[in-house]
């Protein structure tokens, strides 16, 4: 039962998701013939296509279940001035979008989990302080920035990695790890100051709970207590931002991208805007919402297998 609500408010979600996102040519100003083909709405055979393409004859919800019949069945439209198909645009850039959050994530995490328990076992010692200092630093400068920093230091001075393009994982392991390396550290050195920070504060309540008063009356080595008794109960804040990351970082990555010139989501995205390509517009931004919506779905799901009385509440 309790999984079972869970997925029917992630349908309600994601059915306002798609609508919302369907009506982005119809709620804006002016003609959608205009602004999707631009300079060449003046070609009747042009504009006469674009209008059967998009049913604009038909009424809104009729178009609406037309557009979402579309996307269930892979398709999601197509640009009018290059005639590139949204889905190969999908299929293209989003790995390169994905294989960069994951590895943000994943770095973040690795980095961020120890230093917040060393940082609460030895809460306002030196070593304490000094991790709250870094993080409030790492806090206050922008990734751009932090990219910039590192394209000078290790591309442009040290020559150890590429400052721009990127290699397929199917090409070269070593390349691919080596173009994404940058901009995964750019993207995760933030990410690891906001987790850090958030399971610190976590970590320190939770060692004040009775339970682990009594684990270390029973004289349980150090290390258990942190891993196993008290790092499991502090998680509850952490995955709920990491979800919000998680989704976040799907769009969230354009200037990263744009600066390491990745061909990811973001990117397309942002020149797509610029080109006024609403089409693929309206795809990469349902691709992005509902990767969004089911990132914190998995977040509601994990909660109640890190602690049971979720499920029971």
């Amino acid at each position: 039962m309790w999984l079972a609500r869970k997925l029917v408010r992630l349908v309600v979600v994601v059915f306002a998701v798609s609508a919302l996102t369907f009506l982005l040519t119809s709620l804006l100003p002016g003609s959608p013939v205009n602004d999707i083909l631009g300079t060449k709405a003046t070609d009747p055979v042009l504009a006469a296509q674009v209008r059967h393409d998009l049913r604009l004859g038909d009424p809104l919800p009729v178009r609406y279940v037309h557009w979402v019949g579309g996307v269930l069945h892979g398709n999601f439209g197509r640009a009018y001035n290059d005639n590139e198909k949204v889905t190969d645009i999908i299929r293209q850039r989003l790995p390169v979008t994905l294989e960069l959050l994951v590895a943000a994530q994943l770095l973040a995490l690795a980095v961020a989990v120890p230093l917040a328990l060393v940082s609460a076992y030895r809460s306002d010692s030196g070593v304490d302080r000094l991790i709250t200092a870094t993080s409030f630093g790492m806090l206050s400068i922008p990734d751009f920035v932090v990219a910039i920093v590192l394209v000078f230091i290790f591309a442009v001075r040290a020559k150890w990695l590429p400052a721009t393009g990127y290699v397929h994982l199917t090409d070269s392991v070593t390349g691919n790890l080596r173009s994404i390396a940058l901009p995964t550290i750019a993207l995760a050195l933030g990410l690891t100051a906001v987790y850090t920070r958030l399971l610190r504060s976590d970590l320190i309540a939770t060692l004040q709970e009775e339970y682990i008063l009594m684990a270390r009356a029973q004289g349980l080595p150090t290390r258990r207590i942190m891993f196993r008794h008290a790092l499991r109960p502090s998680s509850f804040s952490l995955l709920t931002v990491l979800g919000i990351n998680t989704g976040a970082l799907i769009g969230g990555t354009v200037i990263v991208e744009y600066l390491f010139a990745l061909p990811g989501m973001g990117f397309r995205l942002v020149d797509a805007i610029g080109r006024r390509e609403y089409i693929i517009v309206q795809g990469l931004v349902l691709v992005i919402a509902l990767g969004y919506v089911l990132a914190n779905f998995l977040v509601d799901v994990l909660y109640g297998v890190i602690d049971p009385r979720v499920r029971h509440a």
